[in-house]
């Protein structure tokens, strides 16, 4: 059926709009470990790639997003036992699409619990929010669980992006 990395796209390609799988223009992908330091990694990761690629301007929300789909991973995708140090495989990873006028983040984790948007009143509260800014700062979010061999779900978030660049 072809190499790991096609598999896990699937479910993602199936969750999105219509896109043509042959107009990606690029796409990056990073291991993070169990470790809440990952975020910066991940964002760090995403201000590099989108330089890459020209996109700098988008930093900003994409960021926000990407920090939010890794601290939800991390936070309630992970077993309490999960060790926190230094493994062998990493279980979360992040991924970036670029196609010409849409750039989408995707975050596999191992579990296959729907994530939740908690409905608060309390806009200050720290937790339940994530969903929330994914939201408001991306064009469209969803989650799928993953096909084959491979364990979880891969959550996701689109942000078109202007012109068409390429």
């Amino acid at each position: 059926m072809g190499t790991n990395g096609s598999t896990m796209l699937e479910p993602l390609r199936q969750g999105l709009p219509p896109i043509d799988p042959a107009a990606v223009s690029s796409s990056a992908s990073c291991a993070l470990p169990a470790r809440y330091e990952a975020v910066r990694g991940a964002r760090q990761f995403t201000k590099s790639t989108l330089g890459q690629w020209n996109l700098c301007e988008r930093f900003d929300d994409v960021a926000l997003v990407v920090s939010e789909l890794v601290t939800n991973a991390l936070r309630h995708a992970l077993p309490a036992d999960t060790p926190r140090e230094r493994e062998q495989e990493a279980p979360v990873r992040l991924h970036l699409m670029h196609w010409t006028s849409r750039l989408v983040c995707a975050v596999r984790d191992p579990s296959r619990e729907s994530p939740v948007a908690r409905e608060s009143d309390d806009f200050s509260a720290e937790s339940g929010r994530g969903l929330f800014l994914v939201d408001s700062f991306s064009d469209s979010w969803g989650w799928h669980p993953l096909a084959g061999t491979l364990h979880g779900k891969v959550v996701w978030a689109l942000f078109r992006l202007p012109g068409g660049q390429p």
